[in-house]
């Protein structure tokens, strides 16, 4: 099989003056979904604390929870309150079942 050779193919720019710079639409969007970013983080890790809390919760309710669940029980609830905290300093606990 014979390569090709590809013409009108942009090259790779490696060195400082090659790239425009955002225009100003993208930098604004990118400013957003930058502001954004710790709220989504945030809502994540709330959301992946509470199922690991409820799974563990099963398993108390179970009489099955051994010390080593029980720590990481006390670390998802710890989880959840942090990222709590962090919805609520910006009014938006609405994200995760909470009044803002």
């Amino acid at each position: 099989m014979a390569t090709q050779e590809l013409t009108g193919v942009q090259q790779r720019a490696d060195h400082a003056g090659d790239t425009a710079p955002l225009p100003t639409a993208a930098l604004s969007a990118l400013a957003r979904l930058h502001a954004a970013f710790p709220v989504v983080q945030a809502v994540t890790v709330y959301e992946t604390a509470a199922v690991h809390a409820v799974q563990l919760a099963a398993l108390a309710e179970a009489d099955k929870l051994d010390d080593l669940d029980a720590d990481d029980l006390a670390h998802a609830e710890e989880l959840m309150a942090g990222a709590a905290a962090t919805l609520a300093s910006v009014g938006r606990l609405d994200l995760i079942g909470g009044a803002s």
